[in-house]
């Protein structure tokens, strides 16, 4: 059985991460990428490639899946704040409750120890606030 996949040229590589980065993490992502642009474009533009063009994009998992397996990860590596907070924006962007975010991290104090588990709670807890006030805010 071949197992080939088709050559995919770097600019399709990037414009289905572009558009996966979006659909995840809106704003959030984009700002990131935006940060990289003074001292590492190259980097963003790996950045959407790779994890987002290449391995978000494949089909076996759906994205609340994936999301849950990186806020774990996250969580657990226990010196990730920002991109914890990222990710989980990301989280409730496809589907996650905020109670199942607040599950997933506190699965990680058995795992990675009650302070990694801490860390990721007061991520959490920061991004619900974000929301709420940006819910609360008159768009303007």
């Amino acid at each position: 059985m071949n197992h080939a996949t088709p050559i995919q040229t770097e600019s399709t590589r990037y414009e289905r991460g572009l558009e996966k980065l979006r659909e995840i993490d809106g704003h959030a992502g984009e700002r990131v990428i935006e940060s990289l642009a003074d001292i590492a474009p190259d980097f963003a533009r790996y950045l959407i490639e790779f994890p987002f063009g290449d391995i978000y994009s494949r089909p076996q998992l759906d994205l609340k899946s994936r999301e849950i397996g990186v806020v774990a990860a996250l969580t657990a590596l226990g010196n990730a704040a920002p991109q914890l907070k990222v990710h989980i924006h990301g989280a409730l962007n496809v589907g996650c409750t905020r109670d199942e975010v607040v599950e997933i991290i506190m699965q990680m104090a058995v795992y990675a120890g009650f302070p990694a588990a801490l860390n990721g709670l007061f991520a959490a807890r920061d991004v619900f606030a974000e929301r709420d006030s940006a819910e609360a805010s008159p768009q303007t």
